[in-house]
């Protein structure tokens, strides 16, 4: 299923977390942290029931985490969405992230550069022995 394909009712929490790459578990710690922008609805049943809206915005988070951004820095940024005409602040919230992004992409290359320079050292030792 995909986040188009959802039924008119919402997925289960289960459901949610294979749609996001999300466990059940951080799945409950984002909704206990705030991080969701609204609480899923509850079937008659007491089960959560995520709507793609829900699962729309999970993805969001999910690539907040995977640039590194601190929990910390994502609650910021969600009580921010909260508010009408808060852009400026989540924009500099963004702003400051990416500069932290490119200091480790940065860092990461000279990492690579090292790397190729010992490959190309052995790769020439072993053409000329």
């Amino acid at each position: 299923m995909t986040v188009t394909e959802m039924p008119a009712g919402g997925v289960t929490i289960s459901a949610a977390a294979e749609l996001s790459g999300l466990s059940v578990d951080t799945l409950r710690y984002y909704e206990k942290e705030g991080l969701t922008l609204h609480r899923p609805e509850r079937s008659s049943s007491g089960q959560r029931r995520y709507t793609e809206d829900n699962v729309r915005w999970l993805g969001t988070l999910v690539m907040l985490r995977k640039t590194g951004m601190p929990i910390r820095d994502i609650k910021r940024f969600v009580d921010l969405y909260r508010i009408e005409g808060s852009e400026p602040q989540r924009l500099a919230i963004l702003q400051a992230h990416r500069v932290h992004v490119l200091e480790d992409l940065n860092e990461v290359q000279t990492h690579l550069d090292a790397i190729n320079r010992k490959i190309d050292y052995y790769e020439e030792k072993v053409l000329n022995a």
